[in-house]
Formats: structure tokens, sequence, C-alpha cells
């Protein structure tokens, strides 16, 4: 760097560069050294600002789980009938999906080998459990069909949504918003034109 300025980093910023490397190599493939050369910087610096490589790790991951409960606490979520809750929060969480990239992709695949691994587990189960209760008073009321378990239901309809972590990527020749109205579409509507 021949008398160039390095640029100042913070925590967050540090945070962000952890995700896409942990989302490019997994988290367990990926070490400090990655994290470092992809910032430009000494794994020494890294260090004046995390204790470690699960702290970063960690504190992505709680950036993906407060977006995604965030969710829940929206006046779309909590107002109206249980099918319009259900489209509201399966499209918001395709599009905070597409927003947050990185730390959904680190989510998705986290195995819950380390403390911070579980604990987002956890949460994010406890999220689940939230919806498929949705799904429950929404199959109670009418609106769904009851020949299908709810956290079925849950888990098919996430397990779409989470799968954009694998394919997409911005600046696809596919826009986010179709993404998103695919994602609620299929998992509401079905892709069976109506008789």
């Amino acid at each position: 760097m021949s008398g160039e300025a390095r640029k100042p980093y913070d925590i967050d910023t540090l945070t962000d560069i952890a995700l896409r490397v942990f989302a490019e190599r997994g988290y367990d493939g990926a070490s400090m050294d990655d994290v470092a050369r992809a910032a430009g910087i000494t794994k020494a610096s890294i260090y004046h600002h995390v204790s470690g490589k699960e702290a970063l790790l960690d504190r992505g991951l709680t950036r993906a789980l407060d977006a995604l409960f965030a969710i829940l606490d929206e006046p779309q979520s909590l107002e109206g009938s249980a099918l319009s809750r259900l489209r509201h929060i399966t499209g918001r969480v395709a599009e905070i999906t597409l927003l947050m990239l990185p730390e959904l992709t680190v989510l998705v695949r986290v195995s819950g080998s380390s403390k911070s691994e579980r604990a987002a587990l956890e949460r994010r189960r406890s999220f689940d459990r939230t919806f498929s209760e949705l799904i429950a008073e929404a199959q109670r009321s009418g609106a769904v069909r009851t020949d299908l378990d709810a956290r079925l239901i849950a888990r098919l309809i996430f397990g779409m949504s989470n799968s954009v972590v694998e394919w997409y990527r911005h600046g696809s020749s596919i826009a986010e918003g179709a993404v998103v109205r695919a994602v609620v579409a299929i998992g509401f509507d079905g892709i069976v034109r109506p008789q």
C-alpha cells in the first residue's frame, strides 16, 4: 500500500466483511486470516475490535434474527386476518433475506457447533413456532387447508425462502421484487392456474 491511507474499520464494517467471508467459505472453513485479508488489514487489527471469529459470527446472527423478529412487530403482522398476516410475514422474510443476504446465508447454514450457533438456532425455532401458530390460527378460521400440519407448512415455506441464499446474487437478472412475489404466490396460491 505505497503511501495510500488505509480505510479505518469499525466493528460494523468488520462484521460486514466477516459475514461475506463466512457466507462464501462457510463459518467453519473461514479463518480470521481470511477476514483480515478480505478487509485488507492485519489480524491483530481485527482483535482490536472483537475477541475472535465467534464474536463476529454472533454479531451477524444477532443482526439477522433481530431483523426477522422485527417483522413480527410490524402492524401488518399484528392486525388483520391470520392469512393476511401470514402473507405479510412470508413476503417480509423473503425481502429481509435478499436485503441481508450474507447474514441470512450464514444463519441458514449454521450447524449448532458453537454457542452462538446454538443460541441462534433456538431463536430461529422460536420464530418458526410463532409462524406455525399463526398458520394453525388460519387453519381454524378456515382460510388454510387443514389436511397439512402447520409446522410442515411453515418448514416448507421457509425452506423455499431460505433456498434463495444458495442461488440469488445481487445484480441478478431476476429482480428482488419478483423473487419476493414468487415466494408469496407459490407459498399461498401454488403454481396451477385456477380453473
